[in-house]
């Protein structure tokens, strides 16, 4: 599989988005559209009605972002001998004020055999090959690690997202990663490791906790899970000068040596 032309699907049902999803219903199982359709909004798809939709994606067309996206994907599953998946790519929701300040108005949701990419009129070439470097090193590690994804607590997911932007910051340079890998200073990250997130690392995924600590919900600080992830995976990295794709199969416990 590669890169799905979601652009024609686009064009022809763009303000029929559930209407849309049918087609994404046969990568699911036991899934209906509806459901899709609500899962992906809440990771960051557009939502309809949106002005000038089929505007937007003729705009990628002629950016030529699937054929971009095609080929980041040809090179990364060389380098990390990564499966072969779909690959959606799909407007991005312009109304999430979040996702704008914080992520130029992009998002992505990788599964173990698929991948969603949601974008914006404002994301660069390299924002885009940034934010699917991300994803596809989730799926890279979804599929090499030994661990199910059902059994992750949260020192495996922290784990997940600190491989991923370290990926991209050895594809692209520390210009490129998210902004939330500076939020805290080192003295920082190393306090709130060891007094929030080292007590908190076997809560279960299902557990409420655990989305509270991994994107700084509620009373924890903003998106510490992430941070401390990036934090940890950079350090072992440097420690025992390994590439990304090196880290693939290691154990959350033995990258997590602070």
């Amino acid at each position: 599989m590669s890169v799905i032309r979601t652009d024609k699907w686009l064009l022809d049902l763009y303000d029929r988005p559930v209407e849309l999803c049918e087609k994404l219903t046969a990568y699911f199982e036991d899934v209906y559209a509806p459901e899709i359709y609500n899962h992906l909004i809440s990771h960051g798809m557009y939502r309809y009605p949106l002005k000038n939709g089929k505007e937007f994606v003729r705009q990628l067309q002629d950016n030529k972002v699937w054929e971009l996206v095609q080929k980041e994907k040809r090179q990364l599953q060389k380098l990390w001998e990564g499966p072969s998946i779909p690959i959606f790519i799909f407007p991005s929701d312009p109304n999430n004020r979040k996702m704008k300040q914080e992520h130029n108005g992009k998002s992505g949701l990788a599964f173990n055999d698929k991948l969603f990419l949601f974008i914006s009129k404002d994301n660069t070439e390299k924002e885009i090959k940034a934010l699917f470097t991300h994803e596809y090193n989730h799926v890279c590690r979804l599929t090499s690690y030994s661990k199910k994804e059902e059994d992750y607590v949260l020192l495996d997911t922290i784990i997940l997202e600190g491989l991923a932007e370290n990926a991209v910051r050895e594809r692209f340079g520390e210009k490129f990663v998210a902004g939330w890998t500076t939020y805290y200073s080192e003295d920082q990250l190393k306090e709130l490791w060891n007094g929030l997130v080292l007590p908190n690392k076997n809560t279960l995924k299902m557990e409420r906790k655990h989305q509270d600590i991994l994107y700084g919900l509620r009373r924890y600080p903003k998106m510490i899970g992430y941070c401390i992830g990036y934090y940890l995976v950079t350090n072992y990295m440097k420690t025992n000068k390994l590439t990304s794709k090196e880290l693939l199969e290691i154990k959350s416990d033995t990258i997590a040596q602070v």
